[in-house]
């Protein structure tokens, strides 16, 4: 009863902390662009702007829920839950803290532990999302709705399979599929141990297929005004639409604990926080060097919005079925290959060096032949 209870107590922080970090990642944001932008951003509601996620959810909650006439009222109204819920559901098995450290018992830093399928339970859940979109355009019953649907559709379902190729390779490496216990791999080996070290390759990979999956630009087609006017939640508004958002960010939170975790030692970092640190407070420090690593990559995504401009469908397309695909299921073999015959681990570090080069000049190569291909039809046209 006792285990029940501090489940659910757990459930209950988590996601209220995940629901009110969704809200300040808004502020955070407009806060980011508006530097990137040389404005001023949010700045009259509270001190520097700090009320402002406040007044805008009790705006959210008082506006007037409307479903227009022509839609599916049932699966439009379910489409947004789904979307929340399977992001929600996805951070059951992410540790967010040194899991088995916690100076109570009633403090747990995971809401269900010793989860030894814990990757693929999040890919698992994660790929559900989809259902969400799909069934939000489609229950419109407005085409530019479907066709933003279709799009997001396709895109995600394209870019999970780079995303769990490239998480393979860490785990081939590590041996398990437990979150917990690769972070631990990687805290006991110290920085060198650090998977980002052995195979940046898959960690670029992981990451940019994470922001494509999570619709972040350069590649939120699904919401690409100026072609499909709204994507698929054209026909949303108020607090149906907030949570489509909420989802949204809850995954960029998701996928910011994954990289942190399965490539950068999670709360791992020498000297103040180590599996031999036993000092006052060391909990403590350990969470907050972890939530540092995760907010770093929470603030890179939101830099990107703002540095690359948004990619064309068939780029988006052609750069996961044959980049990123290729690469990671390259970077596999490799891992492969290095486990069979025993070498040193750092044999990773210069063949995904050589992939990422070898992309790089075969990509120069079809782009030299594009262009002398156009400038041949422009010639005899």
């Amino acid at each position: 009863m006792t285990e029940i209870i501090i489940t659910l107590v757990t459930i209950g922080v988590a996601m209220n902390c995940i629901l009110i970090a969704c809200m300040y990642l808004v502020l955070a944001e407009r806060k980011v662009s508006a530097w990137m932008q040389d404005r001023i951003g949010p700045n009259r509601v509270g001190p520097f702007g700090l009320a402002q996620p406040i007044a805008d959810a009790l705006k959210i909650v008082l506006k007037e829920g409307i479903i227009p006439a022509h839609v599916d009222k049932g699966l439009f109204l379910f489409a947004p839950a789904i979307s929340v819920f399977t992001a929600l559901l996805a951070f059951a098995v992410v540790p967010f803290g040194p899991v088995g450290e916690s100076p109570t018992t009633w403090l747990r830093f995971i809401i269900a532990p010793n989860v030894d399928i814990g990757l693929v339970f999040i890919f698992a859940v994660g790929s559900l999302a989809v259902y969400g979109v799909i069934l939000g355009g489609w229950a419109s019953n407005n085409k530019y709705s479907a066709l933003g649907s279709l799009r997001a559709s396709a895109q995600v379902i394209s870019y999970e399979i780079p995303l769990g190729m490239s998480a393979l390779g860490v785990v081939l490496m590590s041996g398990t599929l437990n979150l917990e216990q690769i972070l631990m791999q990687q805290a006991r080996g110290g920085v060198a141990a650090w998977n980002v070290w052995v195979q940046p390759l898959a960690c670029l990979v992981f990451y940019v297929s994470s922001l494509a999956e999570s619709n972040r630009l350069p590649f939120d087609l699904s919401e690409c005004e100026q072609e499909l006017v709204g994507g698929y939640h054209t026909e949303y508004g108020g607090l149906r639409l907030v949570l489509f958002f909420i989802g949204e960010y809850t995954h960029i939170t998701t996928i910011s604990f994954l990289t942190a975790i399965l490539f950068f030692g999670g709360w791992y970092f020498p000297g103040i926080a180590t599996p031999e640190s036993a000092y006052t407070g060391a909990w403590l420090v350990k969470v907050l060097v972890l939530l540092t690593k995760v907010v770093a990559s929470i603030f890179l995504i939101m830099l990107i919005r703002w540095t690359i401009p948004r990619f064309r469908f068939d780029q988006l397309m052609e750069l996961t079925w044959k980049v990123f695909i290729p690469l990671s299921l390259a970077n596999v073999v490799a891992v492969m290959t290095v486990l069979q015959f025993g070498w040193d681990r750092w044999w990773l570090l210069p063949i995904s060096f050589g992939l990422f080069a070898l992309a790089a000049t075969v990509a120069a190569l079809v782009k030299q032949a594009d262009i002398n291909r156009r400038r041949g039809y422009l010639a005899t046209a």
